[in-house]
């Protein structure tokens, strides 16, 4: 069920993009690129914009409420705890460092 609903996550996702990039800006936009131009002529300018902003907005709805039963359900190792050390409270000491010994170098007489 989790790999499911990530698959379903990912495809949302590009296709929201898609939509998202779809849309007319003020400026052109992308648009153009991915044939958003034309798209006006085969629903009409004013359908093709209430289209795609349904479209954004339902899958945005769907991606956000899909990452949060995910995430509260589905999510894989959510039922192992762990505790860290400073839970446990058990106290942990290392050995002291030891400190090495240094000898002089023997000088060698000419």
């Amino acid at each position: 069920m989790y790999t499911t609903l990530v698959i379903i996550e990912i495809i949302i996702a590009v296709l929201l993009i898609l939509v998202i990039l779809m849309q007319n800006s003020k400026g052109g936009g992308l648009s153009a690129g991915f044939g958003g131009g034309n798209i006006g002529t085969v629903f009409g300018v004013r359908r093709a914009s209430d289209f795609l902003s349904q479209a954004t907005t339902y899958l945005a709805a769907s991606f956000i409420v899909i990452a949060l039963v995910v995430n509260l359900f589905f999510l894989p190792g959510k039922g192992k705890t762990q505790e860290s050390v400073i839970q446990t409270g058990k106290s942990t000491t290392l050995p002291a460092p030891e400190i090495p010994v240094q000898t002089q170098p023997q000088q060698t007489k000419p």
